[in-house]
């Protein structure tokens, strides 16, 4: 897109104002930026691996990650507040699960671009 604008056109006031239109709103932009803000933490990153093995509860994530229940539960309910977990109650159980793919997805590009 960038080629086209720049390439097509050289009024200068055209091609900032065109690239303007194609910025996303101001609201969409700072839900992303506090979206990011989440991955800013080393034990929520793990905690969003091992949730991308399988689904499990604080115990198993508290154990794996060696730490206090209370420090998972409440980095749990951070990642959930920002719908990137979810809960599946089994009786007295709670399990955790990411909430969808798009999340691996930006974990593994994450992982790729720091592994280049």
């Amino acid at each position: 897109m960038k080629d086209e604008i720049c390439t097509n056109e050289t009024n200068p006031e055209v091609i900032i104002e065109k690239l303007a239109s194609l910025l996303i709103s101001d609201n969409i932009a700072y839900d992303l930026s506090e979206f990011f803000k989440i991955f800013g933490d080393k034990t929520r990153i793990k905690i969003l691996q091992l949730l991308s093995i399988q689904e499990t509860c604080v115990h198993e994530i508290a154990a794996c990650l060696k730490m206090q229940q209370s420090a998972v539960s409440h980095q749990l309910k951070i990642l959930k507040q920002y719908k990137l977990v979810k809960v599946r109650k089994e009786g007295k159980h709670v399990f955790y699960s990411l909430n969808d793919n798009h999340i691996m997805q930006i974990f593994n590009n994450g992982v790729d671009h720091i592994n280049e």
